[in-house]
């Protein structure tokens, strides 16, 4: 028996795993699948106070180590489910039991696909959604981008060090990212960007060879090796949906405390209802739902 289960080992996650661990409780941490969530994925961190810069990976590395020093237990695995008996919530993964007098649930997001035909298979032989992950296979290539925030332009700066040329969609007429990105994306000679542009199709059955896009009517091909789509990300809530309350996109309600519905169980991060997602938030998330958890524990 833990005595706080987080479920998400990324910022929101860490932090309030940080915050559980200096109030003295046992901390579990489950993650299933990289440390840091998404801002692992980002090659150059710039606005967290006090840090002119640093890596995403960095960032999530040092955040770890530093609730590893104060003890936490960590687990890889998904939550496949979750239940609540008397005051125990009961979570199964693919792996064992976990049981936990308290909840925080801080799952983040994942990429939003372009559900498009074959894009399944295309997945890793030519469409990514992280070009810090992929973009080295590509150094010297022809690559497009697809996206018009701010993960889409710090793609595109990224691939354009390694890139031969990085051509970047949007499907509207601009760009709704920060303005200095944007104006460092069109100061790089080798980025071409074409507004009001909607993916069609894929050309290549097993392997990307090209690209349909609808552009005000009429069809353009590209012909490229490789497709990195940045077009924001949609949260995966589904197995929480009997203990929580969900928003119509998927999000999970909470009030300013982080709370659910459900005494106990605490929400941090991306994966809840809010209008600014960002590191700080995230932290300040965990901030929340790490200390109200330890409130909750104490007045059992």
């Amino acid at each position: 028996m833990t005595e706080i289960l987080v479920i998400g080992a990324g910022v929101a996650g860490m932090t309030a795993a940080l915050y559980a661990l200096r109030n003295g409780k046992k901390v579990t941490l489950l993650e299933r699948n990289a440390i840091g969530g998404q801002i692992a994925e980002s090659p150059r961190v710039e606005n967290f106070p006090t840090i002119k810069s640093l890596s995403g990976v960095e960032l999530a590395d040092r955040l770890f180590d530093q609730v590893t020093e104060l003890g936490v237990e960590f687990k890889f695995g998904e939550a496949l489910s979750i239940k609540k008996e008397e005051n125990v919530f009961i979570v199964n993964t693919e792996f064992d039991e976990i049981k936990a007098k308290s909840v925080i649930i801080a799952t983040g997001v994942k990429h939003r696909k372009l559900n498009l035909p074959n894009e399944e298979n295309l997945i890793g032989h030519g469409v990514s959604y992280c070009a810090l992950c992929d973009g080295a296979f590509y150094k010297g290539e022809d690559v497009v981008l697809i996206g018009d925030g701010n993960t889409a332009l710090q793609y595109a700066l990224l691939l354009s060090s390694t890139s031969k040329s990085v051509h970047v969609f949007t499907l509207f007429d601009k760009f709704f990212g920060d303005g200095k990105l944007v104006q460092a994306v069109r100061q790089k000679e080798n980025v071409k960007i074409t507004h009001n542009a909607r993916l069609t199709s894929f050309i290549g059955d097993k392997e990307l060879k090209g690209l349909v896009f609808d552009q005000n009517g009429k069809n353009l091909e590209v012909v490229t090796p490789a497709l990195f789509v940045a077009i924001g990300q949609v949260p995966d809530n589904k197995i929480f949906e009997g203990l929580v309350d969900l928003s119509n996109d998927g999000y999970i309600l909470a009030d300013e405390n982080l709370t659910t519905k459900t005494a106990g169980l605490f929400v941090a991060g991306d994966c809840r209802t809010k209008k600014v997602r960002q590191l700080t938030t995230a932290c300040s998330d965990g901030a929340i739902a790490g200390t109200n958890a330890c409130t909750y524990l104490e007045s059992l």
